[in-house]
Formats: C-alpha cells, structure tokens, sequence
C-alpha cells in the first residue's frame, strides 16, 4: 500500500455487552480475534459510554453529548417538549467528517438514530456520510428475520430469507465485502468502517452447534464465575490488585438456590454464543484487512455501547410487545408462532423463541460492578474499549487507566486521520471531547470532567470523585481511585463536595439541553402512557 495514503479506520461496535463479557476483559466466553487485538493494543480500563443504545450511538459518532444532538433517550419523538429521537442538523457524523477528507464510507450493523424507520429522512446513515449501508433501523430484533432490514434506502428484508441467513454473520460479510471491494477498485482510498453488531442483545439467537459448543463452560453458576472473573481482571492489569467485588444484586438469588438450572445455564450459553459468533466476525474483518495489507495501518476499535442488560421479556404485556413488528417479527420466516418470554418452558435459541438472559447474568456480566444498562453508576456505563494499531505508535500491549468518554473518540480519530472538523455545510456545536490519542501513545494526560444522564439518572466524575443518583434518589459519593465498584458512599462525610460537583452537574445539564426527567414522564402520562413507555 501507499505509505503516504492516510490510515483505514474501522469501529466495532457490541451491543449491550458487558464490561467483563470479553476474554481480555476477564470473561471465560472465547473471543480469540478480540482478544489478539487488545493485548496487541491498547486497553481502557475507564472507559465510558452513555448507558443507552442510541444515546452511545450518537455521542460515539458526533463528538457530542446525546442531548446535544436530539437522541436524548431513545427514537421515540417527543417534540416539542420532549428529544425528537432523531439526529439533528446541529451535529456531523465521523461517516461526514471523513468522507468529506477523501475516505471512502461504510455502515454495516445497526444503525438506531432516526425516528422515522420506514421512510428515509435526514437522519438516515446514507444522508448521513455513510456511501454504503447494509444493516437495520431499528433497536433490535430477530437475527434470523431482523426488522427494517434495508440495503442503501431499500428494504432489504428478502436477504434474510436466503438459507443460512444470520444477522450477525450477515452484519460481517459485508463489511468483508467492503474492504475487499475498495481495496480491489480504489486500493489508495483510506476506508471508515462501522461495524455494529447487535449481538448480544436480546433475543437469545444462536445456532444449536454454537450453543452446545459451550456445554460445562457455565454450569457452576453465577457466583463462582464473578469470582473467577474478578480474579482474571486483575491478572490482565484491567483492574488493580485490591479492587472489591460487588455483592450479588441482592434481588438474585445464591446460584444453589436458582431454581431450573440447566435453563438458567441454557440461557447464558445462548447469550455467550451469541458473543463467540460476533467475535468469528471480527476475526473476518480483520483477516480481510490483514490479506488486503491494510491491517498494520488501521486503526480499529472496538467497544460495547451500554452495561449489559437486565431487561426481563416480554416489555409489557405480551400482546403489547408482539405489536412492535419492528422489532417482533409476527411468525416465524416458515409460517411457526413466536414463543415470547421468559419462562422455563421456553428454550432459547431457534428462531421461534424470543427470550433474554436475566439479571443474574447480566450480573456477572458487569462484573465486579453494580447496576446495569440504563443506569449511570459503574455498571451501566464502564464499557471494554481496545485499539489496535500497529503503525500508529501506541503503547502496544498496555492497559491505559485515563477515564475517557465517548465524546472523545471522534477527536481522537480525527488526530489519527488528520481530518479536519466540522466536516459538513451545516452550522455545527464544537466537539465536547478531546483526542486521547497522546495516551494511547502512553504519554500523560490530566483527566477532565465527565458528565451523564440518561432517563432522570445521573453522574459526574471530576478526578476520583464521581457524584451520582439513581432517579430520584439523592446523590451518592465515591472515592473511585479506592472505590471502583462504589461500595462507600462518603456523601454524607463531604457535603460540600457534593453541593459543588451537583452545581456543575447541573450547568452541564442546562447547556447541554437535558429535558428532566419528569417533563418526559409527564408528555407519557398525558397519552395515558407510563414510565416504561417513557424510556422507550
């Protein structure tokens, strides 16, 4: 390849995945190709997200806060009082950014930042600076049949009838394709690759080979493995030696007290399954650019957008959530009738069930933190994030402690690229992140404020100190350089520290456009509607 030609940049994006769920980040799921990129790389071990499948989406690709850019929740329009759930024109994408420097563009995966899903509109990623879509629209679905399945602006739900169809295998091989493709017709074109896989989020979808490949790995329960993994956190050098493992969710039972066990373990399998198949994957994007020479100059990250998942199935009732075709398909693709929920009698994987894995797990998948997605203690928002690059003199090989957010990546690849910001004709907000790029190098940075919210929860970290609430609870205090796994709440102990961070918490929240929470809950309660409809 030309030395001179600017370095590829591919993004991989799970979706609910835990912070402990990777093998590099202490998991016992098997996720070789992943693995051989973070221990080649460089490995956060504070890294942020937003909490929330779109709200992350938006932030990673923007450089901005969620609210800034109208994903405050999810997709759902809530105008004029509420987000609109649809990117704004007072953002640009990495996808404009870089294509207006030359890069050729290419989303495959899940895309979850525009309300309208049927009809194309201006938040739509091919009016978005992405040359070449493959992928859905919506938050989640089927990955034998999944919903708003679209090529370019075209429905694309005929592709998933073809024998073998698997979404998230389907989600690689075209982004294979794509590195093959421009490689072969413009080799000394640099590429933006954003890969979003929907695994592992609910359905629990797996083929049955994949699933029993993991017969033993899980029969011991969720005790012994959040142990285990806390354990191999601290081996890697993800977590210092000393870091304290949370309780159970004390909503959970002691794993010798879970009743049917071989469906609970059932459950977990599928999910990790799940995992092992996305990280086949990525092991075939990455010998894709490894064959066509572009591997040593490319800069690939990869991360999760939220904590792993509690939610139980059905949402609602279960009518209800059958009526949400966008994400529910009504039969089986050979005329079968879905099997929805939760229930022992239901055994997750084939394409006729529709089933999650549960809060215990979900448990031990955030492991050694408390709470899940939605919330903004650890458990909701610390995320894996590695980059592997091996012609861009990183630290290789190293685990960087800087806490970083989301709002950074976008002015980290931009150094990476030399890419210039705003990137697109429109009047844009300036970024609210900086690049990392001279710690990924393991040269130092001083941390800087970090902010969240998401559904009413909310947090900021200013060095050690991270203030955060549970709505609508009162604030709590942590000391995170001892106290990772926020065990010891201090707010009583620094009241003015708490008045302090709360007020800055607060500015943020007003310049960046955050509508309360219960303004939100009120626009539902008018519709006759209540607090689960309001998250979406």
């Amino acid at each position: 390849m030309n030395a001179g030609r600017r370095p590829d940049v591919v993004v991989i994006l799970a979706d609910d995945m835990g912070f402990s769920d990777l093998g590099c980040y202490g998991g016992e799921i098997r996720t070789p190709h992943t693995d051989r990129l973070g221990r080649d790389g460089v490995r956060l071990s504070a890294f942020y997200n937003t909490a929330r499948c779109s709200p992350s989406r938006a932030s990673l690709l923007t450089g901005l806060h969620p609210h800034q850019t109208g994903i405050g929740i999810l997709t759902n329009d809530d105008a004029p009082r509420g987000y609109r759930g649809t990117l704004n024109d007072r953002c640009v994408t990495a996808a404009e950014v870089l294509r207006a420097s030359g890069y050729a563009t290419c989303l495959t995966g899940k895309w979850h930042l525009a309300s309208q899903m049927r009809v194309p509109n201006d938040a739509w990623p091919t009016r978005r600076g992405f040359d070449r879509f493959f992928g859905t629209l919506t938050g989640c679905g089927s990955y034998y049949d999944p919903g708003t399945l679209t090529r370019g602006e075209s429905d694309a739900s005929a592709e998933a009838r073809e024998p073998g169809f698997l979404y998230t295998d389907a989600i690689a091989d075209e982004a294979v394709a794509f590195v093959e493709e421009r490689s072969a017709n413009a080799p000394e074109q640099p590429l933006f690759l954003y890969t979003a896989f929907t695994a592992p989020h609910w359905p629990l979808h797996a083929p049955e080979p994949d699933v029993t490949a993991l017969d033993g790995v899980f029969d011991e329960g969720w005790d012994v493995l959040r142990e285990r993994r806390m354990k191999r956190l601290v081996d890697e050098g993800v977590l210092p030696a000393g870091t304290a493992l949370s309780d159970r969710d004390p909503t959970q039972p002691a794993w010798a007290d879970a009743e049917h066990a071989d469906w609970q373990v059932r459950r977990m399998q599928v999910y990790a399954a799940q995992i092992e198949r996305m990280d086949a994957g990525i092991g075939r994007i990455v010998d894709a650019l490894e064959r066509t020479g572009r591997l040593d100059d490319a800069v690939v990250v990869v991360l999760s957008d939220n904590g792993a998942s509690p939610e139980d199935l059905p949402k609602g009732e279960v009518e209800s959530f059958r009526l949400r075709t966008d994400i529910v398909p009504n039969r089986t693709r050979d005329g079968r009738e879905l099997r929805v929920g939760n229930d022992p009698g239901i055994v997750p994987g084939p394409e006729d069930t529709y089933s999650s894995y549960g809060r215990a797990w979900a448990n031990l998948s955030n492991t050694p933190f408390r709470f899940y997605k939605r919330w903004v203690h650890e458990g909701g928002i610390a995320a894996p994030f590695l980059v592997h690059w091996p012609a861009g003199g990183l630290a290789a090989g190293s685990v960087v402690d800087l806490p970083v957010q989301l709002v950074d990546v976008l002015p980290t690849l931009l150094e990476c690229t030399g890419a210039g910001y705003p990137g697109g004709d429109r009047s844009v907000l300036p970024l609210e992140g900086r690049s990392v790029l001279p710690a990924l190098r393991g040269e130092p940075q001083d941390p800087v404020p970090l902010y969240w919210e998401h559904t009413g929860n909310a947090a900021i970290r200013v060095g050690r100190w991270k203030l955060v609430r549970e709505h609508p609870g009162p604030w709590e205090l942590y000391d995170l350089d001892l106290d990772r796994t926020e065990l010891q709440d201090l707010a009583g102990e620094h009241p003015d520290l708490v008045a302090e961070l709360s007020d800055r918490w607060q500015r943020w929240a007003d310049r960046v456009g955050v509508i309360p929470w219960d303004t939100t809950l009120a626009i539902y309660a008018e519709r006759g509607l209540g607090d689960e409809e309001a998250a979406g």
